[in-house]
């Protein structure tokens, strides 16, 4: 990280408390070294469960520095609206990436990642590791 930017990272959830649950847990175990732009997109606008293009869009754009911003998500439809905004090319910074992890181990390996001051492949594939995290 020669310019001091972070990847920003975007946590879509259909629940709001969700979202803003698990941001709350990537950042502290993050320590509380270098902060990490950490979004939460969860819900709908007027609060229901779903997702919105608008919390997503609006999520991403607020973390973005510049060093690309790493989207991860909990179920299909939240998948399906992310895929459809970078599709549509215009709605999400430049470098914005979908990444395929599991929503809560993948997030804290994404922040923690970041944190040191990695680059966007390198928190993606930190994110795509947790998936073999073995619990038992």
């Amino acid at each position: 990280m020669s310019d001091g930017k972070l990847v920003g990272i975007v946590l879509v959830s259909h629940s709001a408390e969700v979202a803003a649950s698990v941001a709350e847990l990537a950042k502290g175990l993050a320590g509380g070294g270098i902060t990490v732009p950490v979004a939460a997109a969860g819900g709908t606008e007027g609060g229901g469960l779903g997702t919105s293009s608008e919390l997503i869009a609006a999520a991403a754009a607020s973390v973005d520095q510049g060093a690309g911003v790493a989207v991860l998500t909990d179920l299909g439809s939240a998948v399906l609206t992310v895929k459809a905004l970078l599709a549509e090319g215009d709605e999400l910074p430049p470098d914005t990436h979908l990444v395929d992890a599991p929503f809560v181990e993948g997030a804290v390996a994404a922040v923690v990642t970041a944190a040191t001051g990695a680059d966007l492949a390198a928190v993606e594939a930190a994110a795509g590791e947790a998936y073999t995290y073995r619990k038992a």
